[in-house]
């Protein structure tokens, strides 16, 4: 069920006070400066899936400013990714402008000050997404930060699309599929900011690019089903499995290793789940297209050099 906050029941002379409250405790720690002598209705309306926060943002003219002091006060921890609706928007951190217009999206950078203007009435769905879950460094993200990425083509286009489907439906998944589905978001976000790294083959042509990065969707979609394999992927696209594999070239991995090591990796991450509701290992082995408990323990062990119980153990311990 979503959460709805909103300054509509408030006078005009009420609403700035509240309102800066209301996006510091929904976001994180934020310096609110509205535009307006009598300012506008506000209303931020958030659904959760798992640890992916999701909020419609919809105000009157209005900079938002995170500097060192607020940093210090928590949030680092986050990165959020702005679809914008309505409006202009210019978005200022590490060095780099970005002026936001609607049906192009951002990344800011919790850890490190930015600041976004909004000179104009506005409408946009906001993803507070945790670092921890994208496997990459603060050094990383400082290639996705600063920077305008279009919805309409490219791996961009692959990431605003899912968002803007996951957040249409956001109230209406269970608790389970909503972690899984916050999981691939993060995923896809992580494979942009790897792309514009370089760190995805520079030399292949915007198109392969694009390609390998649906191909990847496709798969972190369909990790759970043991059937999945370069003839099933090769199939649902449309290329042959050659042309697969030459995609995955610059990957330091086959197919099969990449998608071995996604489904470690979940299972990995759900072991580790508190112990209230924490599963069992054999069903979340099973649940992430594992079809033999031993083969299981055996790859998790060679991966993570511990059996999934003793990480089980661990991680609650912890």
């Amino acid at each position: 069920m979503s959460v709805v906050l909103s300054t509509l029941p408030l006078s005009a002379t009420e609403r700035a006070d509240y309102w800066h409250s209301v996006v510091s405790d929904t976001f994180i720690p934020l310096d609110v400066s509205l535009h307006e002598a009598e300012p506008s209705v506000g209303t931020i309306a958030s659904d959760r899936l798992g640890p992916l926060q999701i909020s419609v943002v919809e105000a009157g003219p209005q900079t938002v400013t995170r500097d060192r002091r607020l940093i210090s006060r928590g949030g680092a921890e986050y990165v959020t990714v702005t679809l914008q609706h309505r409006g202009t928007a210019r978005l200022t951190q590490d060095g780099r402008q970005a002026l936001v217009r609607p049906g192009t999206f951002t990344c800011s950078d919790a850890g490190k000050p930015y600041k976004r203007e909004q000179p104009d009435d506005f409408r946009f769905t906001a993803f507070r997404v945790p670092k921890q879950g994208l496997g990459v460094s603060d050094g990383d993200l400082r290639a996705v930060t600063g920077t305008v990425f279009g919805a309409d083509r490219g791996t961009g286009g692959l990431v605003a699309g899912y968002l803007a489907r996951l957040a249409e439906r956001a109230a209406d998944f269970d608790p389970y599929t909503g972690r899984q589905l916050a999981m691939t978001a993060a995923d896809l976000l992580t494979v942009l900011v790897r792309e514009r790294q370089g760190r995805l083959n520079p030399h292949a042509s915007e198109a392969a690019r694009g390609m390998l990065a649906r191909v990847k969707e496709y798969i972190l979609l369909h990790l759970a089903d043991p059937d999945l394999c370069p003839e099933t992927i090769a199939s649902a696209h449309h290329m042959s499995v050659r042309y697969l594999h030459k995609l995955f070239q610059a990957e330091e991995a086959t197919v099969g290793r990449w998608i071995h090591r996604e489904r470690l990796d979940r299972c990995r991450r759900e072991l580790a789940r508190p112990s209230g509701s924490a599963p069992t290992v054999s069903a979340v082995a099973q649940r992430w297209g594992f079809v033999n408990p031993s083969h299981f323990s055996r790859a998790f062990r060679a991966a993570y050099g511990m059996s999934p119980r003793e990480w089980q153990s661990s991680a609650r311990q912890a």
